[in-house]
């Protein structure tokens, strides 16, 4: 029995990158999951760490799964330590809404995030006082939140070596709204890489999705970045407001100042997270998020 990390899965298919390679072997292992995982109603993610067994032919199956560090349900990801939420500066136009969204479902996952900002040369473009806004209004809110945010551009190359250090070494996910150069990034960082991109829908005024599977593409010094399918739904239902409010950094530092247990930061009195807002230490269209999120929860769970 050997050990490795499933990097793709496709068509119920496993494949799996060998901790040891053999001599001569080439490429990841095609392999398929024993029964067991489905009767344990168990399975196997990317991301994952296995212990599997090679039946002949180059095939073989996946055994056992380690133990996960961290897990994702949408995209199905495994043993995540950064997760880089990519926005661009326009072409699409920035979501703060939809970012603080991305950024909620990841501290909630337990998940270190990066913020990348992407297609920076828009500046110069036709859209560039809404892409210097869009800039200006993220370095000026996330980074004092704790958030790391990285300005980049696929075509002129700019932030991408920052980049690459911050994903040297580790497992990560490229994550964010479809349209805005995820996989034109990796293209860009990975040499040799040719993941399919699309232009911008000028009828919709989104991307579509040119990612159609989750696989982990190697980057160098043992790292992986997984380029996954673009999210088509985030859903707050099943989280209490306390798990919510603790999904924003800066209201999780202040909550412990808040004069009841449990508060919600809307309407008790005493509370430290709406007094920081007045004051304004803390981002309205960060507070503003949150209080279209709590809505967005409370509205589903009524519906079931």
């Amino acid at each position: 029995m050997a050990t490795g990390r499933i990097v793709k899965a496709l068509a119920g298919y496993y494949f799996v990158a060998p901790d040891r390679p053999e001599p001569g072997a080439e490429g990841p292992i095609r392999c398929r999951a024993r029964g067991i995982f489905k009767k344990r109603g168990e399975t196997p993610l990317v991301g994952d760490r296995v212990d599997y067994t090679v039946t002949g032919s180059g095939e073989g199956t996946v055994d056992r799964i380690h133990p996960r560090t961290s897990e994702l349900i949408r995209p199905p990801v495994a043993n995540i330590e950064l997760a880089v939420v990519v926005f661009s500066v326009a072409e699409p136009a920035l979501n703060l809404q939809l970012l603080d969204k991305f950024l909620a479902f990841i501290e909630h996952a337990g998940i270190d995030a990066l913020i990348c900002l992407s297609k920076k040369d828009l500046i110069d473009g036709p859209d560039g006082e809404e892409a210097r806004e869009a800039l200006e209004t993220v370095t000026r809110i996330y980074p004092a939140i704790g958030y790391r945010t990285i300005a980049t551009c696929a075509r002129t190359g700019e932030g991408l070596d920052e980049l690459r250090e911050a994903l040297a070494g580790r497992l990560s996910v490229v994550c964010g709204q479809s349209g805005v150069g995820k996989s034109s990034l990796l293209n860009a960082i990975v040499p040799g890489l040719t993941l399919a991109t699309n232009e911008i829908s000028e009828k919709l005024g989104r991307g579509r999705h040119t990612t159609r599977h989750t696989e982990l593409v190697p980057i160098g010094g043992g790292g992986y970045v997984a380029d996954t399918p673009g999210f088509s739904q985030l859903d707050f239902a099943e989280l209490k407001d306390a798990d919510l409010a603790s999904c924003f950094r800066e209201f999780r530092e202040l909550a412990p100042g808040c004069r009841f247990r449990g508060c919600t930061h809307v309407h008790e009195p005493g509370c430290a997270v709406t007094e920081a807002l007045a004051e304004g230490r803390i981002a309205r269209s960060r507070y503003n998020s949150y209080t279209a999120f709590l809505a967005e929860a409370g509205e589903k769970k009524r519906r079931y």
